[in-house]
């Protein structure tokens, strides 16, 4: 096991006057306080203290049964997580054995890397482009690898904010399937979208082609209510074939018995009239955040510095020129008062030096301005050496 790179970054940008683009951070001035507190006082009226005991492994059967309804799956297809990183640990733990090929988008979520290192796979990296996933690579990947997983995040990947377009997403399903490779998608940011036009899930096209039958599906669902809602409740669920779902089960009863029994009942007194207010306001605050910092990129970075676009999510990405390490820059911007997170954390098999994540979630605009124009300034003098 190894320490998360964000992690450790973020331990160094604690000093008030660090201004953090770091961490993706839900922007805590947004939090629904207020609904929280009521929705609490529901709970304890309602389930006095059944909210303090044990409950069932499998999670709150009304939570469950809600996102059952938005996601069109029957409700014991649906298993609550403490957070979608458990998600992504317990299925490491159901389904790789040491040595099973994992197919990785380069770069990919290094807390995915994390969590399923212990089991020790052999990581095969999938080239990316602007649409995501180069499917044709893909094909002539999977025509010479025997892969047991590929792991995606097809709406507004972290770490570099680009989306998988509609035509890579039916072909990704098509061939994985044909292949007998099971797909993990993440999606915790899928409904934060701020422009363009939402696409369906990789289980949703997969479910299409098996004609309906969730147990024909090669592709496990991830997703959260921590950067909807809150992310101190820890709330989440994986949605897959009931063999899976069983698996799953057992692998959390083994790890914590259960998610929060009382924060599980908070979420449900919420998802009703809180969440789709709460996501419309957050994507607007995003949406403008994501939109300045862009200009002030253009603004403040030095010539060949290229950066992605989001139509949605929390992070952007930068690409330097070679001769640029944003490892050992870090300390760099930090003397400055601005801190990121490098590149090569986020690549399975190593490189990216010359990358970086940037978050705009929780920065407001002052702190965007003065942020970028200390990293540019970080920047030029590097290329200028």
């Amino acid at each position: 096991m190894t320490a998360s790179a964000i992690r450790e970054i973020l331990k160094i940008t604690q000093e008030p006057s660090v201004i953090s683009f770091a961490g993706g951070l839900p922007a805590p001035e947004l939090f629904p306080m207020e609904a929280i507190k009521r929705a609490f006082d529901t709970v304890m009226e309602k389930y006095g203290p059944a909210s303090m005991q044990y409950s069932t492994t499998e999670g709150h059967l009304p939570l469950r049964e809600w996102i059952a309804g938005q996601q069109g799956v029957p409700a014991d297809r649906v298993q609550i997580m403490t957070g979608s990183q458990q998600g992504l640990d317990l299925l490491g733990k159901v389904l790789i054995s040491e040595g099973d090929v994992v197919l990785v988008e380069s770069p990919t979520y290094l807390g995915a890397l994390q969590s399923f290192q212990p089991y020790l796979p052999r990581y095969v990296e999938m080239p990316t482009d602007e649409h995501g996933i180069d499917i044709d690579a893909l094909e002539a990947l999977l025509k010479t690898t025997k892969a047991k997983l590929l792991y995606a995040v097809p709406n507004f990947q972290n770490p570099t904010g680009r989306s998988l377009s509609l035509e890579r997403r039916e072909r990704l399903v098509e061939l994985t399937n044909q292949h007998g490779v099971i797909v993990i998608e993440d999606d915790p940011y899928g409904k934060l979208r701020f422009t363009g036009v939402e696409l369906p899930s990789l289980y949703h096209i997969a479910l299409r082609n098996a004609g309906g039958d969730h147990d024909k599906v090669n592709v496990i669902y991830s997703s959260s209510f921590s950067k909807t809602l809150v992310p101190g409740l820890r709330d989440a669920w994986v949605q897959a074939s009931m063999p899976i779902i069983q698996k799953l089960i057992q692998a959390k009863q083994g790890a914590d018995l259960h998610t929060p029994t009382l924060n599980q009942m908070i979420v449900a007194e919420l998802v009703e009239d809180t969440l789709p207010k709460q996501i419309e306001i957050v994507k607007k605050a995003y949406g403008e955040r994501a939109k300045y910092m862009l200009s002030q990129i253009g603004q403040h970075f030095p010539e060949g510095a290229h950066y992605t676009v989001p139509e949605g999510g929390m992070f952007l990405w930068i690409t330097l020129p070679e001769s640029v390490n944003t490892v050992t820059l870090l300390s760099e911007a930090v003397k400055r008062k601005v801190a990121y997170v490098p590149g090569s954390p986020f690549f399975a098999l190593g490189g990216g030096e010359n990358t970086l994540r940037l978050s705009y979630s929780s920065a407001n605009p002052e702190q965007i301005e003065r942020g970028m124009k200390a990293l540019g300034e970080t920047f030029a003098e590097a290329l200028s050496k």
